[in-house]
């Protein structure tokens, strides 16, 4: 087969990406944990900005969702709780916000930004 390159250079890119997301995970949780000590959302370290940003997810509960969306083409739209096709959905005023209220609770993120100044 003439593939046998290309499946051996893909699987060994996903190896290191596993092994970067892992690192960069790390490091993260790292810089998180120095902005936390440090009491700070924004700080300048070294030659880089770093910034942390809050940010506010749905996380819908798949049952409730149903309840509240009982037509099932609508549900055929969604197919699974997807935060863009529901925004989307809103949007266009195919569902409304009402009809979501109790379908999902509200997790704060924290975004990690870095600069390079």
């Amino acid at each position: 087969m003439g593939l046998n390159r290309e499946v051996k250079r893909y699987f060994d890119l996903k190896s290191k990406q596993k092994e970067i997301e892992q690192e960069l995970t790390e490091l993260r949780r790292d810089i998180l944990a120095y902005c936390e000590e440090q009491g700070v959302s924004e700080t300048t370290i070294g030659s880089y900005q770093v910034k942390l940003v809050k940010q506010e997810r749905k996380e819908y509960d798949d049952a409730k969702l149903y309840e509240a969306l009982p037509d099932p083409q609508v549900w055929r739209l969604l197919s699974k709780p997807d935060l863009s096709r529901i925004a989307s959905l809103v949007k266009l005023r195919v569902i409304t916000e009402e009809q979501l209220r109790d379908t999902y609770a509200v997790k704060e993120v924290t975004l990690l930004q870095v600069d390079k100044k």
